[in-house]
C-alpha cells in the first residue's frame, strides 16, 4: 500500500487529535492532576532558584519522562480493562509493570530534583 502524499491539512488534524488526547487525559486521569501540580511546582521553583540551562534541561527531560510514563500507563490500563474485566494474573502483571514504570520515572525525577534544588537551598 502506497502512503498518501503529504498533506498540511492532515498534519494539522493529527496535532488537533493529539491535543484532544492530552486534554482527555487531564480530564479523566486523577494522576494527571498530581503530575500537573508537580510540574507547576518544579517550574516555579526553577524560576525562583535560578537554575542553569543544563539544570533546566535535566528538569524538562524528567518531567517529560514522567508524563510519558503516566500517559502510556493509563493507555495500557485502559486496554487491559477493555480486553477483560476479569481478574487474571497475566493482566495484573501487565498493569503492575506499567505502573512500576511510572514509579521508576517519578523516582528518577525526584532524584534529579534533589540534585538540582538541594544545593540551591544549602547556599
Amino acid at each position: 500500500m502506497k502512503p498518501a502524499p503529504f498533506s498540511t491539512k492532515e498534519r494539522v488534524r493529527s496535532f488537533r487529535f493529539a491535543g484532544q488526547g492530552i486534554l482527555s487525559f487531564l480530564r479523566n486521569d486523577h494522576n494527571a492532576w498530581i503530575h500537573l501540580g508537580s510540574t507547576v511546582a518544579v517550574i516555579v521553583l526553577a524560576g525562583y532558584t535560578g537554575v542553569t540551562k543544563v539544570e533546566l534541561l535535566a528538569l524538562v527531560f524528567v518531567i517529560g519522562l514522567v508524563w510519558l510514563a503516566e500517559m502510556f500507563n493509563t493507555c495500557i490500563e485502559r486496554i487491559m480493562d477493555f480486553i477483560s474485566t476479569e481478574r487474571k494474573p497475566e493482566i495484573k502483571f501487565i498493569k503492575d509493570v506499567a505502573a512500576g514504570a511510572v514509579l521508576v520515572a517519578a523516582i528518577a525525577a525526584f532524584i534529579t530534583g534533589c540534585i538540582v534544588f538541594i544545593p540551591k537551598f544549602i547556599h
